[in-house]
């Protein structure tokens, strides 16, 4: 079960779940924030929309593509 911290936060999830998963049971779900000042989620799934996009160990990564490990850090607001 890795353990990572969201945004400063710890969280644990099951082994398995994506970045993307964790943010959706994490809270809101929100991965960005626009440049208009709304927060975006995931909308694909599977990469093409680039709507999951947060820094990862302090490089862009899709949340939707990466797998969660222990230690990581993520970040969805600048």
């Amino acid at each position: 079960m890795p353990d990572l911290h969201l945004d400063g936060r710890p969280l644990s999830v099951p082994s398995g779940t994506t970045v993307a998963a964790a943010l959706a049971l994490s809270g809101d779900g929100s991965t960005r924030t626009s440049l208009s000042g709304d927060r975006r989620a995931p909308l694909c799934g599977m990469g093409v929309c680039q709507e999951c996009r947060v820094t990862i160990d302090g490089l862009r990564r899709l949340a939707c593509q990466t797998l969660c490990r222990d230690g990581m850090q993520v970040e969805t607001r600048p």
